[in-house]
């Protein structure tokens, strides 16, 4: 990815605009967390679910990833902590499988198994580098907001090779979640920008897209799996690749 017309210094023209400066999400927007998850869960899990096939896994890594969020809007809230949340979830998942997963060492055990090796699993996805590269080269800054703590994140994006987003804004930043306007409008802030100049890039359609775009950005969703956009007239890619070329 050169793009070597769409990049000048301080400027970057994208089929959204041109902008002086890009705000992404994190987890499935930068670095494909429900990979790390996923592939985790099933390390710590088979001794509980022997022979289980691989629809079964499939089926066991979407309801941890997508079908119990409500025990994360918790966390959000204040309700659990977030160790909490993944314990629930994770005992949601297990017990649709006919295992319960208790409270006690069992419980603690899963838990820690889990902690220890879902971070080794966290990688960026192949299209975030050559971007970087590109925003580096036309001098334009760039920056996350996340809907998870600042530290937890940090580390993070550390781990993955991504040090060079130095900017970071968590929920903990302000004390406000997307799609509170705030928050983005922070991240605004750490790059120096203007809101109208600035491009919000995440793959939740409602928290990045709408509501960065609420906020005065100019929201874009990463629709990586192709997922129906029906009602939804606001920018939309595929890729990262696509914000360049």
């Amino acid at each position: 990815m050169t793009a070597p017309s769409k990049a000048r210094t301080g400027f970057l023209e994208t089929p959204f605009g041109t902008v002086r400066g890009i705000l992404f999400d994190i987890d499935d927007t930068l670095v494909d967390l429900e990979y790390s998850m996923t592939t985790a869960l099933r390390e710590v899990s088979e001794h509980l679910l022997p022979g289980l096939d691989q629809t079964g896994w499939e089926r066991f890594g979407r309801i941890f990833t997508h079908e119990t969020t409500h025990y994360y809007d918790q966390y959000l809230a204040g309700e659990l902590t977030f160790n909490e949340q993944r314990l629930l979830r994770g005992r949601a998942a297990l017990g649709h499988f006919g295992v319960e997963l208790g409270e006690g060492p069992e419980s603690h055990q899963w838990l820690n198994a889990y902690i220890e090796k879902q971070p080794a699993y966290v990688k960026p996805f192949p299209d975030v580098l050559p971007l970087l590269d590109v925003l580096d080269r036309a001098g334009i800054p760039y920056g996350a907001v996340s809907n998870n703590v600042h530290d937890y994140q940090r580390a993070k994006l550390d781990s993955a090779g991504l040090d060079r987003i130095s900017r970071l804004v968590g929920t903990d930043t302000l004390g406000v979640a997307k799609p509170n306007p705030a928050i983005y409008l922070e991240g605004v802030r750490l790059l120096g920008t203007l809101p109208s100049q600035t491009l919000y890039v995440g793959d939740n359609r409602l928290l990045d897209a709408e509501g960065s775009t609420a906020a005065g950005l100019l929201g874009v969703w990463l629709n990586r799996t192709g997922e129906p956009g029906e009602g939804f007239d606001g920018g939309m890619v595929t890729s990262l690749d696509q914000l360049v070329s």
